[in-house]
């Protein structure tokens, strides 16, 4: 039996970002100014082509596969991300100190945008902030860091954009937020889950020593109609 996590991106448009939903009963997509992420009821040629169909825009997608596969036409793949899919089923009691995690609003989009831009932790766009309980870290007025939720997929929540400006890093920024994140998830009866490219592996040893372990490899297709 497929485990939800091997199917992300529809499990959480049909469960807890349902809110967010858009396509049909066998193919969902999240608005773009959300995020690019589409998911399938089935991964077939023929859900390729609904989406093809119903997507209102040319902007990039990106299809979440727990194998490699051929994407099929009229797709165009920019690139494929290799990845690594990470759970932590451990009970987290441990506190970092540190700066005050300020929670982020609408107000602060501007330096997120530009905060994800110059750190490139994965998707963000204008409206990414309504997955969720993102929070930062300042120096006076400047965002340096920040972390939130992505994916919420019935009794998982993914914890996503974990940026830290590189003028600040090694000062626990990183951990200090992932901790937060995990607490408040675990507080919530649910399982933290996160996904790291398969390179990045300053990211992983942190994610390892939080308790985080490797579940499956998973694939990012990026892809645009052709």
């Amino acid at each position: 039996m497929e485990h939800v996590l091997d199917n992300p991106a529809w499990n959480a448009l049909i469960s807890g970002n349902k809110n967010l939903v858009k396509g049909s009963e066998q193919v969902k997509y999240f608005d773009k100014e959300v995020s690019p992420f589409v998911g399938f009821n089935e991964n077939t040629p023929e859900s390729f082509q609904l989406l093809y169909e119903l997507i209102p825009h040319n902007n990039p997608v990106i299809f979440i596969s727990p194998d490699k596969m051929d994407i099929p036409d009229p797709w165009k793949v920019l690139r494929c991300v290799e990845g690594i899919q990470m759970v932590c089923d451990d009970v987290i009691k441990e506190t970092y100190p540190g700066p005050e995690l300020i929670p982020l609003t609408i107000e602060h989009v501007p330096q997120m945008l530009a905060l994800t831009k110059l750190t490139n932790p994965g998707p963000f766009a204008e409206k990414t902030i309504d997955f969720g309980h993102y929070r930062g870290i300042f120096d006076g007025d400047r965002l340096v860091a920040m972390a939130g939720q992505r994916l919420h997929i019935f009794n998982y929540a993914e914890i996503s954009a974990v940026c830290t400006h590189p003028d600040y890093l090694g000062r626990g920024y990183a951990r200090q937020l992932l901790l937060y994140q995990m607490n408040r998830i675990i507080a919530a009866s649910e399982i933290p889950f996160l996904h790291v490219r398969n390179d990045n592996e300053r990211a992983i040893k942190v994610y390892h020593s939080l308790g985080f372990a490797k579940r499956i490899e998973i694939f990012f297709y990026v892809m645009q109609k052709a």
